[in-house]
């Protein structure tokens, strides 16, 4: 017998027209499979912009001149891609209980184009991690080895913040080329298809892959009594006794490390961040010739377009016109 999609998207056979209310009820099933959906993070961005709404004093359902009127009470503070975020929060807190979203109307996305045009909508530049910073004297503490490793894989795989403290042991693979690192979920993969990435052995002395193979020999030596034998997280915080801690290291603590390493250095941790060493490969990348599509296959950007800022600030001097006129 043929099934039918009916408008409401329920599967119905011919002859029996069935609806949410006929079903049997399976409330959980569905907020489970509709929480899946979205990562973590992103989840939880959306619980802290609608708890700053309600408490702004909005409530869902909310009309679209209140919802223009929240956007503007808040045009002078944060950025206007963060006031789009917000606006999609509450657009998803209206739809998914099957309420029109506010943010449709144009009084709402007039709203939104007069903060842009007042404010202009450039983002904050975060500086690319230069080689200068991997090549930065460090010790030989563990914490020493560990960040070192951390900064060089992370720039040679172009990994963003989540996705180097998410991998562990059993997802670093070396071979007679060099390493793989396999990222099993991704920004730009939430269905976890994974996504694995070559690093080559390097001739000079930042090499990543003789990093990390130092960096698993200092971690085996400091691993604590009758921890499981699973796969752990790559990179882990160490205590101020040297002890190894059993979770991954935060996202926010590669940011710390960035800075710090990178002030040690002598450059400016003001203007660098946890995505930094992305932004670092990609625009060195592009700098010493390498194809966009190359660029793209090892950094998971989802389109060309997403990663022409970095090939454009890595080429700005490439075949200057001025070039042997001054």
């Amino acid at each position: 017998m043929k099934a039918f999609i009916l408008d409401d998207g329920i599967t119905s056979a011919p002859g029996e027209r069935q609806t949410v209310e006929t079903l049997p009820a399976r409330p959980a099933a569905v907020r489970d499979s509709g929480h899946a959906a979205l990562a973590p993070r992103t989840r939880q961005a959306y619980r802290e912009d609608r708890a700053r709404f309600l408490a702004w004093g909005g409530r869902v359902p909310c009309a679209p001149a209140v919802a223009a009127a929240y956007r503007a009470a808040h045009g002078a503070s944060p950025a206007p891609a963060t006031l789009g975020r917000w606006a999609v929060s509450l657009g998803r807190a209206h739809t998914s209980q099957g309420l029109p979203d506010p943010g449709r109307s144009d009084r709402v996305r007039a709203t939104l184009r007069g903060i842009r045009r007042a404010r202009g909508v450039a983002p904050r530049p975060v500086a690319p991690l230069e080689r200068e910073t991997l090549l930065a004297p460090l010790g030989t503490a563990p914490r020493d080895v560990r960040d070192r490793t951390l900064l060089r894989v992370g720039f040679a795989a172009a990994l963003r913040r989540s996705e180097r403290v998410a991998p562990t042991a059993a997802d670093a693979a070396f071979t007679a080329q060099g390493l793989v690192v396999t990222v099993r979920r991704a920004k730009t993969d939430q269905e976890g298809r994974g996504r694995p990435i070559g690093i080559p052995w390097a001739q000079g002395p930042a090499c990543p892959v003789r990093a990390l193979r130092d960096w698993l020999t200092t971690a085996a030596g400091l691993r604590r009594a009758g921890e499981p034998a699973t796969p752990a997280p790559l990179f882990r915080p160490i205590d101020r006794h040297g002890r190894l801690a059993p979770q991954a290291l935060a996202g926010r603590a590669v940011a710390t490390i960035v800075k710090e390493r990178a002030a040690a250095a002598g450059l400016d941790p003001a203007l660098l961040s946890g995505h930094s060493l992305r932004a670092g490969f990609c625009t060195a990348a592009a700098r010493h010739g390498a194809p966009a599509w190359r660029i793209q296959q090892i950094s998971g950007h989802r389109s060309p377009a997403s990663l022409a800022r970095y090939i454009r600030a890595g080429q700005l001097f490439d075949d200057h016109p001025l070039e042997g006129l001054l």
